[in-house]
């Protein structure tokens, strides 16, 4: 089967062109699918870090959304970038994944607005692990809707319909996640602080 490769930028990745490479692995090549590992594993398991609670389980989303990349690869079309396609595979597995442990609940509006929030300029002390680690203690609901409206760029109403809930409890679950994240910043910077006052 031939693979109609349209629009492609001319990316190259170990002597091999971009298009080259997903045609490979249209035809079930070993050598290209490790050759696509390779090229995109890294920046992809920094998206299942994000949805993951640990590791492992970033480890296990990482071998699962390859497999679906693999298996689905013909329906590339090439039409926008084959990394942004690879990486909505991602970020769906992550959701099949965490839809099947997760229920969410709207908080109560109250609740929602009550949240104090803290000066966003903590956010530049911190290295890019560090905020990684912060969204991983999330509870899986919470760090995958921020997940999704923060840095995939989702609306609510398309994260309400991902993931089978309203968008009042996606925006809920979004402010909780916020103040958490921003209360441990605060607390990241106060131990910090202490620590070079000893």
């Amino acid at each position: 089967m031939t693979l109609k490769i349209l629009n492609m930028s001319s990316k190259s990745f170990q002597g091999y062109e971009e298009a080259e490479i997903i045609q490979g692995c249209v035809a079930g090549d070993r050598k290209f699918q490790q050759c696509m590992y390779n090229m995109l594993s890294s920046k992809m398991f920094g998206v299942c870090l994000r949805y993951a609670n640990e590791y492992n389980a970033a480890q296990d989303l990482l071998q699962e959304g390859f497999v679906k990349v693999f298996r689905n690869i013909e329906k590339f079309r090439g039409e926008g970038s084959f990394e942004g396609w690879v990486r909505r595979i991602f970020v769906n597995t992550a959701i099949e994944h965490y839809r099947k442990q997760v229920t969410l609940y709207a908080l109560h509006d109250t609740d929602a607005k009550g949240y104090e929030y803290y000066d966003s300029n903590a956010y530049e002390n911190l290295k890019e692990q560090d905020i990684i680690n912060m969204i991983q203690k999330l509870s899986h609901g919470y760090r995958t809707v921020f997940n999704l409206y923060v840095i995939e760029g989702y609306s609510h109403k398309e994260i309400g319909d991902m993931l089978g809930i309203s968008e009042g409890t996606s925006k809920s679950q979004l402010a909780r996640a916020r103040y958490l994240l921003q209360k441990m910043i605060v607390d990241n910077n106060n131990i910090q602080k202490h620590s070079s006052n000893v």
